[in-house]
């Protein structure tokens, strides 16, 4: 999914001089954003105060909207450098193409991971035929340096691993929780995962110290170490927990995002996670030229999304906390 702003700001992050040493509960606010011609979203990361969660740096959560009158989502070509694209359905369908040669329409519970690595466009849309409800989350994972620059690929998984217990299903997006793994690839220590929580659940999740975290909740509301987190909102929970206390009086879905803190400094403009400011005025170049570098989406009817005008003050790379 795009970032489809036509003046979009300049996002200079990574580093960890700001991490949490500790536990913390930080409500991160969200931002209402019109993506494509009729879906809006909620944008929670990169917020006011936070750019990053582990190598986690966007995340939208949209829905659940009724598209019955509508097309619903309806993306055009665009395209991504140095990041990893997930992509999370609740409820409703998106077809999926790119440049390198993928078709594929999705549904809940079935990851696509697309890496964009060296340089890739693609669409997405809700199918003529679609069901009456869309409801997702997408997320984009910011590549080390030493991985890039990696072949674009993508991935469709339609079946992932997890567990249950005591009223949580857990559906284990990337990298492992609780002894899950999934096959989803990546380059840097992470983790993702979908927790289902059924009434009166009360149940403690086991975690990685080393990390940071955050819970977004994506359907319902819960309680989360203590601090209730509403519907479309998401909770920072900082580094040094070694489990995860989750409550819910009612059915609630919730996304727990969470890696090693980033240490390198990058600059995330439009839809480009790069190093510098000239790096990513060479991306904007180069697809705004039609570039060999970023391919043709094939299949797709309709024009490219194309790059908005770069923002007059200089791109450099900084930390990790605005």
């Amino acid at each position: 999914m795009s970032n489809l702003d036509r003046r979009p700001a300049a996002r200079e992050m990574g580093g960890t001089e700001a991490t949490a040493a500790g536990p913390v509960l930080d409500l991160l606010p969200g931002k209402e954003v019109l993506l494509g011609e009729s879906t809006r979203v909620r944008r929670l990361l990169p917020t006011l105060g936070r750019r990053m969660v582990g190598a986690w740096a966007f995340v939208d959560h949209y829905g659940p909207d009724d598209v019955t009158s509508s097309p619903g989502m309806q993306v055009a070509p665009h395209p991504h450098t140095g990041l990893q694209t997930v992509s999370w359905l609740l409820q409703g369908e998106v077809h999926h193409r790119d440049s390198v040669g993928s078709d594929v329409v999705f549904g809940p519970g079935q990851l696509a991971l697309m890496t964009a690595g060296h340089g890739i466009a693609h669409s997405e849309q809700s199918p003529v035929v679609h069901p009456r409800f869309l409801h997702g989350a997408q997320l984009w994972v910011a590549l080390p340096d030493a991985s890039r620059e990696v072949a674009p690929h993508f991935e469709h998984h339609a079946t992932l691993p997890g567990f249950t217990s005591d009223g949580l299903t857990t559906t284990v997006l990337v990298g492992s929780v609780g002894g899950a793994t999934s096959p989803g690839t990546t380059y840097s220590p992470l983790v993702g995962a979908d927790l289902e929580l059924t009434p009166g659940a009360d149940v403690e999740l086991p975690l990685e110290p080393d990390f940071e975290y955050a819970v977004l909740a994506a359907g319902g509301s819960a309680t989360v170490e203590g601090a209730p987190v509403a519907h479309g909102s998401m909770l920072y929970l900082g580094t040094g927990r070694r489990t995860l206390r989750l409550r819910s009086e009612e059915a609630a879905s919730l996304l727990l995002l969470g890696g090693a803190p980033f240490e390198e400094q990058l600059v995330m403009w439009w839809n480009f996670i790069g190093r510098s400011g000239e790096e990513i005025a060479e991306y904007a170049e180069r697809w705004n030229a039609e570039d060999e570098r970023f391919g043709v989406v094939v299949g797709y009817d309709g024009d490219r999304l194309p790059a908005p005008a770069l923002p007059a003050m200089p791109l450099k790379p900084r930390g990790r906390v605005r």
